[in-house]
């Protein structure tokens, strides 16, 4: 049976605005420029993972300003019966990029919060033990769809960003793979080295993957039996917005198809890569081609 991917995940648009640098507390600047993308942490991963090539059903709600958001979802492969819609107002991210590449983001939470347990369940009894769950913290209830993956016997890939107080008391326990940086990393053990980190989650939670996100350092995949390291691949950065993002739904397809974790880390590692290099979030996300592409010419210059 052909295992399928459920992204219960935000649907945001992003308003970004290009700064020299990021703005100080009493200070008015003017940006250099503005532009309005499809956004979401949801929606990029599973847009990634649609473009990498997985069964990718997106679950998620948006307001009349949001359709455009669903017709990107379906134009890039992702099933999405199960976007709903109502009549509040679309979830969406304001979002400064300065000058080095790197962002800093407000999000406003919108229709992303008005999921209820009905329209919960309704979703997850269209999947059985052995799918895999995908989850964020950008939407409500989080905890009761963990627990929720948990019984039906999914396996759960939980990226808990933002880091918020419902993230530490939730139990995890059900989570198969972890994928987190280094600041949520620390919010969680309350450890700064990215080797510490690893080990606290994995003996607080054995049997769990976790795949920790260092910047430019790369990433590290550690499982309890293994420590695996991957650096990032060398491309001028414009736009950091959806590498995370990038990395996690690529990760998460190249697993389904039963990928080793270290050629699903460099699969990851070199689609976010191509994100990196391109303006927007999801509209800069790759499709599985140009991920290859990017993973040989490395391997081809080194």
């Amino acid at each position: 049976m052909k295992r399928k991917i459920l992204n219960f995940g935000s649907l945001n648009i992003d308003r970004v605005y290009r700064v020299g640098q990021f703005v100080r507390p009493g200070e008015t600047i003017s940006s250099k420029g503005y532009q309005c993308f499809p956004g979401g942490k949801g929606l990029n991963q599973s847009i990634a993972a649609a473009r990498a090539g997985a069964q990718v059903f997106h679950a998620g709600t948006v307001g009349a300003d949001g359709d455009f958001l669903a017709e990107l979802l379906r134009e890039s492969g992702v099933d999405v019966r199960y976007v709903r819609k109502t009549d509040g107002i679309t979830g969406h991210a304001l979002i400064q990029v300065n000058d080095a590449g790197e962002n800093c983001i407000i999000l406003y939470q919108g229709t992303n919060f008005d999921n209820d347990a009905a329209y919960m369940e309704q979703v997850l009894a269209g999947f059985e033990e052995g799918d895999i769950l995908m989850l964020q913290n950008e939407i409500n209830d989080l905890p009761y769809l963990l627990e929720r993956g948990k019984e039906k016997g999914m396996r759960i890939m939980l990226n808990p960003s933002p880091m918020e107080e419902d993230i530490a008391s939730a139990d995890l326990s059900g989570v198969s793979w972890l994928m987190l940086n280094e600041t949520e990393g620390c919010a969680l053990t309350g450890e700064t080295d990215a080797e510490a980190i690893m080990q606290e989650l994995l003996s607080r939670f054995p049997g769990m993957q976790v795949i920790l996100t260092l910047g430019k350092d790369g990433a590290a995949f550690g499982d309890g039996k293994r420590l695996l390291y991957q650096p990032c691949f060398p491309v001028k950065a414009v736009d950091t917005t959806a590498a995370g993002d990038t990395f996690t739904g690529y990760f998460a397809a190249a697993l389904l198809e039963g990928m080793d974790a270290g050629d699903a880390l460099r699969l990851a590692a070199a689609a976010a890569a191509v994100t990196v290099s391109g303006e927007g979030a999801a509209v800069s996300i790759p499709v599985r081609k140009q991920a290859e592409e990017m993973s040989k010419s490395v391997l081809t210059e080194g």
